[in-house]
Formats: C-alpha cells, sequence, structure tokens
C-alpha cells in the first residue's frame, strides 16, 4: 500500500524553517486554528496536491538539504509522517517538524509520539499573537520552544 500526503508546497533551498539551507514541506490539515495563523489556507485537510511518498522523497533527493515538516501541522497525521520521517532519515536527512502541540502533549499521546524517534527537532506550541516576537530565530511566539530530540532522549530506530 502507497502513502500520499496532501502537499501545499515544498519550498527548495529556504533558510527560514530551521538551521541552513532546508527543504520544507508544507502539509494540508491543521485543527488548532490559531489566532493571526500567517497560513489559515493550511487549515483544510483536502487542500493542496496529493504526492506520494516516493514523489516527496525524489524531491528531497534532488534537493540534498535537509527537511523542514511544516504546515498545516505535520502531526495532525502522525501516522503517515513517521513512515516519511523514517524514509528521510534512511536516505540521511535531518528532520525539523514544527507543531502546535507542546511536547508534553506529545510526549503522551502515543500516535502524537510515532515521527519523535526520527527527528532531531521540533518547534512546538501554537502561535499567540501576543507572544509575537519578530526577532525570534525560527519561531513566530516567545511560548514557542525549539526543542532537540537528543535532549529528550529519543534516538533513530
Amino acid at each position: 500500500m502507497s502513502t500520499f500526503f496532501n502537499i501545499l508546497d515544498i519550498r527548495r533551498g529556504t533558510t527560514v524553517d530551521g538551521p541552513g539551507f532546508r527543504t520544507s514541506i508544507y502539509f494540508a490539515g491543521c485543527n488548532h486554528h490559531c489566532k493571526d495563523c500567517h497560513n489559515p489556507d493550511s487549515w483544510d485537510f483536502n487542500g493542496g496536491k496529493r504526492m506520494s511518498l516516493r514523489e516527496i522523497l525524489e524531491i528531497i533527493k534532488e534537493e540534498d538539504f535537509n527537511v523542514t515538516l511544516t504546515g498545516g501541522d505535520p502531526l495532525m497525521h502522525p501516522e503517515e509522517i513517521a513512515i516519511l520521517a523514517k524514509e528521510i532519515n534512511n536516505i540521511g536527512y535531518s528532520i525539523w517538524l514544527y507543531t502546535g502541540y507542546t511536547i508534553e502533549q506529545i510526549q503522551t499521546n502515543p500516535r502524537l509520539s510515532l515521527p519523535l524517534p526520527y527527528l532531531e527537532a521540533i518547534v512546538d506550541g501554537p502561535f499567540l499573537p501576543e507572544e509575537k516576537d519578530p526577532d525570534l530565530l525560527f519561531r513566530g511566539s516567545r511560548n514557542q520552544r525549539i526543542i532537540y530530540m537528543n535532549d529528550l532522549n529519543y534516538y533513530h530506530i
């Protein structure tokens, strides 16, 4: 059985979604509905273009950069994201993931935590307009954290 994803965009060679040049994959679907979200079009789970796991991996290999999974919220599809993240690791790239969930919510939910072993870092938490800070690196609001998975003892399997 093939794995498919609804992809809003794939940005090649971006530097805003993690350290260095990256391939950023924007997934459709989000239930967080953060006030003043910079991408409310991403909330629609049926948005974007349907792409196969193979198609996404080919783009990642072609670009030859580490990867960021964002959206929407990739953790709205944790089983599929775990499959993709494992394959991305298998071809030699590290992954940052942006989510509106906090690490505490993820760690206590077996479904949400499926991708954790394959990630280098998570940027967690909802965007809060009252915490907005344009000077933050790789985050939109002060409540969001960059969490390195090795610091939490998550290792690649």
